[in-house]
């Protein structure tokens, strides 16, 4: 039994779970404040405690969820829907113009660190979900692009890519209808990384007022508000805290555990 894959696999599901049900119920409204119940401590009313508008912590952790999934989750798909179309192409052109233009594109985007391209992005058109999504996206482009190139370039030689070939198949069919089931797993487990590297990237945008802005609570803009309150009530910034780590955590270990489950090697040295 994999324990990677389960643990990963319950933590993500407690807060894919959270978000959905965030959308028809929490325990309070996040938008209401109370000043009179400002930075207490958990207990029986509000078991995570309230911040520094009196608001309920498990509420804001809730939608924060909400929030940071649907960045995260749209970001990835766009890397997914860009990034992999290029890379098979690359690799059907096999050394040709096309190959050699997609991967110095490639290697420009990988020159500069991804939350600087993020933080650029959004500081040139504005603070926003949206922006955050396109600015955490187009990283994700390149990533792609260069995983499903490398593992398609591995499969073009091999046997039965040479008899669909000779069967008159053209590259795009090949592409379609046998490189991309083989390196499916791949693109399975890079998925779940850059899911968690989405989660992380958010919410730096968000803790320097880039990403989704007020109401909507955000896991990152909770901690860059609870940052001057740490020594007042320390509650404030370890919720928020924690369900980031918590978050990534469960998603690294999903990867991890995907990786042994769908790669056949490893299946062949535990038989």
């Amino acid at each position: 039994m994999n324990r990677n894959l389960i643990v990963g696999l319950v933590l993500t599901c407690l807060f894919i779970a959270a978000a959905c049900v965030s959308f028809v119920w929490t325990p309070e409204n996040t938008e209401s404040m109370n000043i009179s119940a400002r930075l207490h401590p958990p207990d029986a009313v509000n078991c995570l405690g309230t911040d520094h508008f009196g608001r309920d912590l498990l509420s804001m952790v809730m939608v924060g969820a909400r929030t940071s999934i649907a960045v995260a989750l749209v970001a990835v798909g766009i890397g997914m829907g860009f990034g992999v179309p290029l890379g098979l192409a690359a690799a059907a052109a096999q050394g040709g113009m096309l190959d050699e233009l997609i991967s110095r594109l490639n290697d420009l985007i990988f020159a500069f660190p991804s939350l600087v391209i993020a933080i650029l992005i959004t500081a040139v058109f504005g603070a926003g979900a949206i922006n955050a999504i396109i600015a955490i996206g187009v990283f994700n482009i390149p990533v792609f692009a260069r995983l499903s190139r490398g593992a398609a370039l591995s499969l073009w030689q091999r046997e039965f890519i040479l008899a669909a070939r000779t069967a008159g198949k053209s590259a795009t069919r090949i592409s379609v209808e046998h490189i991309l089931p083989n390196i499916a797993n791949l693109l399975i487990v890079q998925g779940t990384i850059q899911f968690s590297l989405g989660i992380l990237a958010e919410a730096g945008l968000s803790y320097v007022g880039l990403g989704a802005q007020p109401p909507l609570p955000s896991w990152g803009r909770m901690l860059a508000d609870a940052q001057t309150m740490v020594s007042l009530a320390p509650h404030v910034a370890i919720v928020p805290g924690m369900a980031i780590v918590l978050m990534v955590l469960g998603l690294n270990l999903l990867g991890d555990g995907l990786r042994d489950a769908l790669d056949p090697r490893l299946q062949v040295r535990r038989a």
